[in-house]
C-alpha cells in the first residue's frame, strides 16, 4: 500500500501546480505565437543573453574556487578578498566577485539575472545602425559584443566600484546596481517589475526549500540590518550603470523615455533596494542612520537622472555664440555633467580613506597572537581600529578615528587589520571560527568564550585562540565582585589563564580557591562553595546564597 507524501512534500507540489496552471493560462489568454521569442533574436544571438551567463559563471567561479566554496559552501575565505587599501591589489581586483556566503552570493546572482538581461538587450548582439554589417569590425561582430564586450565591461565596472568604494567591501552588488541604472534609462518600469519578479524568484526559492517555518520569539545578536548595507558601493555602481545608459542612447539615438517613467522607476528602485540608508559607524558597535536626509537624496537622484534622460539636445540657454561654453552646452549634458560630479562627489572620500596601511608594532591582547603564514589573530577590547588612514575625516560630529574590541585579524603584508568578530557576538554565540587564507589555501582559527555573571555584579571571561593544536589565553577580563555579601565576606569570580577561581576578601585579607566542578564543593575565606548545573552557592553554617552563574551562549 502506497501511503501519502508528507506535508513539505504536498505543499511543493501544490506550488508548482498553481505556477505549471498560471503559465497555462497566461499563455492560452495572451497566444504570443512566438512573439516573445522573435523580439529576444532580435537583440540576443538565438534569443539568448550570452554575456549574462558569462558573467554569471564567472561569479561563481571566483566562489567555488578562488575563495574556496567548492571545499566549503557555507564557509568560503573572505578576509584576503576584500578591498581593504590601494596597497593591497588582490583584494582591490577581487573584491567585486568575491562573496561573503551562500546567501550573499545568490541574492548577488538572482540580480544578476533579473536586471542584466535588460542591460544586455538594450545594448544588443546586433548593431542597430542603419547599413551596419555585423562582421565587419570587432564592435559590430555580435559573438564579440556578447561574449568580449559585455564581460569586459562588467570587470570594468567591478574594478571601478571596488577602486572607489570605501572598503573593505566585498560583493557583486555595486555592478548589479550598474545594470539597473544602465536598465533604468532605457526601460524604467521593466526594470523595476524584474527587480519585483526578482524578489519573487527569492521567495519561491525559500518556498520549495522549506515549505513550512516554525518560528518563537528568542534572543539574538545582530546589528541593524541598514548597517550591512555597502550604501556607497552601491551609489556608485547606480551612477555609472546611469551614465553608460544615457552615453548609449545619445549616441546611437535610441528613443527615450518620458521623465515621468525614468523618475518613477529610479525613485522606485531606491526606495526599494534600500538607497536611502545613509549611515555612519562610531565604533563599540554603534551605528547611526540618516534616514530623511538618505530619502531626500533618493527623491533628488530621481529626478536628476529623469532630467538627463529626457533633455533635449538644445543649449541650455539661448545666447550668442560667443558666449560661455558652459551656457551653450545641451541640455542633456549639463545633466550628465552634475551626474558625473555627483559621481565623483560620493566616490571622492574614498580616496584617502583607502589609502590605509596597518598599523604597526605588537598587536594588543594579553598574549602573544596565534600566527598563520603572514596572519595574526589576537583578542583586545577598547583599542583603537588599526587601519591607519592617509587623511582623518570628521564631519557632523563623526570621524574615521574609532575603538573596537573583539577578535583582531591583521597581515602586515596583505595591509589587512580587521575587527573579525565583534566582541558583542563572540559573548552571545560563545565559540566561532576565524577563516585566513588566500588563493588556493585556507585555515581556521577557532576562538572561544568562557566566562561566569557575578550575581548583582558584572561578568568576568577569558579568551581562547586554538590552531593546529596552539592554544592561547588571548584575553582575560577583570575580576567581577558579587553584589550579596556573607558574613562580612566580598566574594569575587577571577578569570586566569587556565582556570577560574572565587576570591574571598575580608578586609585587607583574601583567600582563593578554583572554582568547584560540577555537584563538587570547596572552601575558602571561611565559606563553602557549591556548583549545581553551572550555580556558584556560598553557604555559611545554614545561609546559602548565589554568588556566581556560569555565562550561557547560544
Amino acid at each position: 500500500m502506497l501511503g501519502l507524501p508528507d506535508a513539505a512534500t504536498l505543499f511543493r507540489l501544490a506550488l508548482g501546480l498553481a505556477l505549471l496552471v498560471s503559465v497555462l493560462v497566461v499563455v492560452s489568454l495572451d497566444r504570443p505565437r512566438g512573439r516573445w521569442g522573435a523580439r529576444l533574436r532580435s537583440r540576443f544571438l538565438a534569443g539568448v543573453p550570452w554575456g549574462t551567463l558569462v558573467v554569471l559563471g564567472f561569479v561563481l567561479g571566483v566562489y567555488l574556487f578562488i575563495q574556496g566554496g567548492w571545499s566549503g559552501w557555507y564557509s568560503p575565505v573572505t578576509i584576503p578578498f576584500r578591498a581593504w587599501s590601494y596597497l593591497y591589489p588582490l583584494g582591490v581586483a577581487a573584491a567585486a566577485f568575491s562573496h561573503f556566503g551562500p546567501a550573499h552570493l545568490i541574492g548577488n546572482l538572482v540580480g544578476t539575472v533579473a536586471l542584466a538581461p535588460i542591460a544586455e538587450y538594450a545594448w544588443g548582439h546586433f548593431p542597430r545602425e542603419r547599413g551596419t554589417q555585423t562582421f565587419t569590425s570587432p564592435l559590430t561582430n555580435p559573438y564579440v559584443r556578447a561574449l568580449v564586450v559585455v564581460p569586459a565591461a562588467v570587470v570594468g565596472v567591478g574594478l571601478f566600484t571596488s577602486v572607489f568604494a570605501v572598503g573593505p567591501v566585498i560583493g557583486f552588488s555595486g555592478v548589479v546596481f550598474a545594470f539597473a541604472g544602465f536598465a533604468l534609462v532605457h526601460y524604467p518600469i521593466t526594470t523595476v517589475v524584474a527587480l519585483a519578479a526578482s524578489n519573487g524568484v527569492r521567495t519561491l526559492y525559500r518556498a520549495f526549500q522549506q515549505p513550512t517555518l516554525t518560528a518563537s520569539a528568542g534572543p539574538s545578536y545582530s546589528s541593524p540590518w541598514w548597517a550591512d548595507i555597502a550604501i556607497q558601493g552601491h551609489a556608485i555602481g547606480l551612477l555609472a550603470g546611469v551614465l553608460l545608459g544615457v552615453w548609449l542612447a545619445r549616441a546611437r539615438g535610441d528613443d527615450r523615455p518620458s521623465a515621468a517613467r525614468v523618475a518613477t522607476g529610479v525613485a522606485l528602485f531606491g526606495v526599494a533596494q534600500s538607497l536611502w540608508a545613509v549611515y555612519w559607524f562610531r565604533g563599540g558597535e554603534t551605528y547611526v542612520l540618516y534616514r530623511a536626509a538618505g530619502l531626500a537624496l533618493v527623491v533628488l537622484l530621481a529626478t536628476l537622472v529623469a532630467a538627463t534622460v529626457a533633455a533635449s539636445a538644445r543649449p541650455l540657454l539661448s545666447t550668442p555664440a560667443d558666449t560661455d561654453a558652459f551656457r551653450s552646452l545641451p541640455r542633456w549634458q549639463v545633466g550628465a555633467t552634475v551626474l558625473v560630479l555627483c559621481t565623483a562627489a560620493i566616490a571622492g572620500p574614498a580616496v584617502p580613506v583607502n589609502l590605509t596601511t596597518s598599523a604597526g608594532g605588537d598587536l594588543p591582547g594579553d598574549a602573544d597572537p596565534v600566527t598563520v603564514r603572514g596572519y595574526e589573530v589576537a583578542y583586545a577590547e577598547n583599542v583603537p581600529n588599526g587601519m591607519v588612514s592617509v587623511v582623518d575625516i570628521e564631519a557632523f560630529g563623526e570621524t574615521t578615528r574609532v575603538n573596537t574590541s573583539g577578535v583582531i585579524v591583521r597581515n602586515r603584508e596583505r595591509g589587512i587589520w580587521m575587527t573579525a568578530v565583534p566582541a558583542g557576538r563572540l559573548a552571545f554565540t560563545g565559540t566561532t571560527r576565524v577563516r585566513v587564507g588566500g588563493v588556493g589555501w585556507r585555515e581556521s582559527v577557532r576562538v572561544q568564550r568562557q566566562g561566569w555573571s557575578a550575581v548583582g555584579g558584572g561578568t568576568t571571561y577569558r579568551v581562547r585562540l586554538s590552531h593546529r593544536g596552539e592554544n592561547v589565553t588571548a584575553y582575560t577580563a577583570p575580576p567581577a565582585r558579587a553584589g550579596p555579601v556573607i558574613a562580612g565576606r566580598n566574594v569575587s569570580v577571577v578569570s586566569g589563564s587556565d582556570r577560574f577561581r572565587l576570591n574571598v576578601s575580608v578586609g585587607n585579607r583574601s583567600e582563593t580557591t578554583p572554582v568547584p566542578a560540577v555537584n563538587e564543593t570547596v572552601s575558602a575565606g571561611g565559606l563553602e562553595f557549591t556548583n549545581a548545573d553551572g550555580r556558584i552557592y556560598a553557604i555559611d553554617g545554614s545561609t546559602q546564597v548565589r554568588v556566581a552563574r556560569r555565562e550561557t551562549y547560544e
